[in-house]
């Protein structure tokens, strides 16, 4: 096919759940797509959900943490688009367990995809990026990189290799013209994280009170935050992490102890103390 004169962007784990809401957010905003799923199945249904939102959508089977894989993925992308603008590296494996439990396999595979797979897309990607005129690079992480995660040690520790993998290849790839930068979602229910995260009301209750905003996100939301990174709006923007999560990694802190007193205000005269 002829080359696009549209940007293209590639979306691992474009599939589904948040990263098909990322896709969908950059068709609408006029770029041509590429998505990469171990899923055959994502792939066709994410690509029909992607051409109804006037995206021409390349589509390749791809497992992140092989890099002759990845290799192929942007060679597809080179034959059928002739450019590269965006990478999004979506692309995340997760599964809640005490790191005493964690098998050797389990870390292997969660930071095979995040870490691993991370730096294998954004390598392989760099040549045509660097031929973008405003290219970008947004990496999908979570608050816990910074922080803790009980429960979650393998993705922690992978996603605070990605934080810094940011950091540094916004500092070596400025003087290309790619900026690199990353987001950290809140808790947000899709159908994959009410699988394999959100197993119960009563764990999704507990999470909501931890978030001072007191709701979860929504993938529209986090496609906002990833579509203007890679815009021009963001023209002067690298290295950076924004957290989108309603403020659950500041805490609720002491606030979860005044809300009673804080449901009381109303009845309260101005200046005056309760009680």
């Amino acid at each position: 096919m002829e080359p696009t004169s549209k940007p293209v962007a590639l979306v691992t784990g474009g599939g589904t759940g948040l990263g098909l809401a990322i896709a969908a957010g950059l068709a609408d905003d006029g770029y041509d797509l590429a998505i990469a799923s171990r899923s055959d199945e994502h792939l066709t249904r994410g690509s029909a959900a992607l051409r109804r939102h006037g995206a021409r959508v390349v589509a390749v089977r791809t497992d992140v943490r092989e890099p002759d894989q990845v290799d192929h993925l942007l060679e597809e992308i080179q034959r059928e688009y002739g450019r590269l603008d965006v990478l999004i590296n979506n692309a995340a494996g997760n599964f809640p367990i005490a790191a005493e439990s964690l098998s050797p396999n389990g870390w292997r595979a969660v930071v095979g995809i995040v870490l691993d797979g991370t730096f294998f897309c954004s390598r392989a990607a760099f040549p045509l990026l660097s031929r973008s005129p405003h290219a970008s690079i947004v990496n999908i992480i979570a608050a816990y990189a910074w922080m803790s995660g009980p429960g979650t040690v393998h993705s922690a520790a992978a996603k605070a290799g990605v934080l810094a993998l940011t950091r540094t290849l916004a500092v070596e790839w400025a003087s290309r013209g790619i900026r690199v930068n990353a987001v950290a979602p809140g808790p947000i229910r899709t159908e994959g994280t009410d699988r394999q995260l959100w197993t119960s009301e009563e764990l999704v209750e507990r999470v909501r009170r931890g978030i001072p905003m007191g709701r979860f996100g929504t993938p529209e939301e986090i496609a906002d935050a990833v579509r203007f990174l890679v815009s021009s709006r963001a023209g002067y923007i690298t290295g950076q992490v924004l957290a989108i999560d309603g403020g659950q990694w500041l805490g609720t802190g002491v606030m979860e102890l005044l809300q009673p007193f804080a449901s009381d205000r109303s009845s309260v005269p101005p200046g005056k103390p309760p009680g």
